[in-house]
């Protein structure tokens, strides 16, 4: 069955599914998707897609899966982004006053993609402006790979409506970022959490959608009693404006 990207939902395009690899071996799936800064390519996800010292998580490189013919999205290719160049690593996490963010970007060079390639990516016309009203409860979406999960023919992310649980704007408990309501699973790490943008605020050729922040983890109750208290189902989303400081020159 071939499709044309006029029949794919441009926002689909803008995630790609993460495996990252320790040599020939692979360690875990994950979601990250595209940001472009003028003529600068980027993937984002969450830094402990690169890097976790807790749970021992030291990958080397990441594989990301790129459509290849814009005519049919069933083909697709493998690509291998290297993560350290001659023991230094070539990809950039996020900090601010209360510590680290997990947000990571690495650079992606554009002539070095598979021809063919079809991507859509966010940028920073996706971000949060003044005239956004973003309001706790809000519908948002969260697209991403959960459990590697996904559309395996046209390799495609899966979306999750979601809400969003705590006053946006507020670093909530002082952190770099905010809630959301989902069902989500491993390998939604480094997904984008998005809102569709009013048609009066786009320009011609945007997205119609505030990329709102980077999905990351869970977030649990430490005192919860595993048998009698379900757990809270809330996560954390860190705000997507860091991407302006990690892709500053």
């Amino acid at each position: 069955m071939q499709v044309t990207p006029a029949m794919i939902e441009a926002l689909l395009l803008t995630t790609t599914r993460i495996v990252t690899y320790y040599g020939a071996q692979s360690l875990t799936n994950a979601s990250g998707f595209f940001f472009a800064r003028g003529e600068r390519l980027f993937l984002v996800t969450s830094r402990h897609v690169m890097f976790d010292e807790p749970s021992k998580h030291n990958p080397d490189r990441l594989v990301i899966e790129l459509h290849t013919d814009p005519h049919n999205m069933a083909s697709s290719t493998g690509f291998s982004i290297p993560l350290y160049r001659h023991g230094k690593s070539l990809w950039r996490q996020g900090s601010d006053g209360s510590g680290e963010i997990d947000v990571a970007i690495i650079e992606i060079e554009r002539t070095a993609l598979p021809a063919g390639s079809v991507i859509a990516t966010f940028g920073p016309e996706s971000l949060v402006t003044p005239a956004d009203q973003i309001e706790a409860g809000e519908s948002i979406l969260i697209l991403g790979f959960p459990l590697g999960f996904h559309d395996d023919f046209h390799h495609l992310p899966v979306v999750r409506q979601a809400g969003i649980a705590s006053s946006f704007g507020m670093r909530f408990q002082g952190e770099g970022y905010f809630l959301t309501d989902a069902r989500t699973h491993r390998g939604g790490s480094g997904a984008p959490v998005v809102k569709r943008r009013a048609a009066t605020l786009c320009t011609q050729g945007q997205l119609p959608w505030v990329l709102l922040g980077i999905h990351s983890a869970r977030l649990d109750v430490g005192g919860r009693d595993l048998k009698l208290d379900e757990a809270l189902g809330l996560n954390c989303a860190w705000y997507a404006d860091i991407l302006l400081t990690l892709t500053a020159d």
